[in-house]
């Protein structure tokens, strides 16, 4: 076997693992971006335990294929840029983010798709995530939610024992 198809085969193998091991991977259409752009793009990704990475279509796609999804196969032409993420939103959340912080990465940074736990998620869904807050946020509005009724009942008991005095 040629040592070019077992580059490839190893790259392959390398795409599969990130997918497995991530909760959600993006596909984004990236044109004309410039080094400054990127690595601004890249740290605020790292920042979040997520890898931004660049992998040639062909290979991508049977990487995919080879874990049973068939559902990119639209997807995967172009220029495109795969974000691997931890957790399924925050990869969108920080894309949303740096479009609207930078106006002009809207036309050179474009969503495409996302794989989140095992489902193919459209461009429009890609947004609705983006728009989900981070697990944190949830977890602490949550215990808010819980904590204000007792809050507001040991208010109500102060104050009628006030009244007493």
């Amino acid at each position: 076997m040629s040592a070019n198809l077992e580059a490839k085969k190893v790259v392959v193998e390398e795409i599969k693992e990130k997918i497995k091991a991530s909760k959600s991977v993006v596909l984004t259409h990236y044109d004309k971006l410039t080094v400054s752009e990127v690595t601004g793009l890249r740290n605020q990704f790292r920042a979040a335990s997520c890898e931004y990475k660049v992998y040639k279509n062909t290979l991508a796609r049977k990487a995919f294929n080879e874990l049973g999804v068939n559902g990119f196969d639209n997807d995967l032409n172009g220029a495109t840029a795969f974000l691997f993420c931890p957790d399924e939103t925050s990869g969108c959340s920080i894309l949303a983010k740096a479009i609207k912080d930078a106006p002009a990465l809207a036309e050179k940074v474009v969503p495409k798709s996302a794989y989140v736990d095992g489902a193919y998620v459209d461009a429009e869904g890609i947004k609705k995530l983006a728009a989900i807050p981070s697990r944190e946020v949830l977890i602490a509005k949550m215990l808010g939610c819980l904590q204000s009724p007792i809050a507001n009942f040991a208010y109500v008991l102060k104050a009628i024992a006030e009244q007493k005095s």
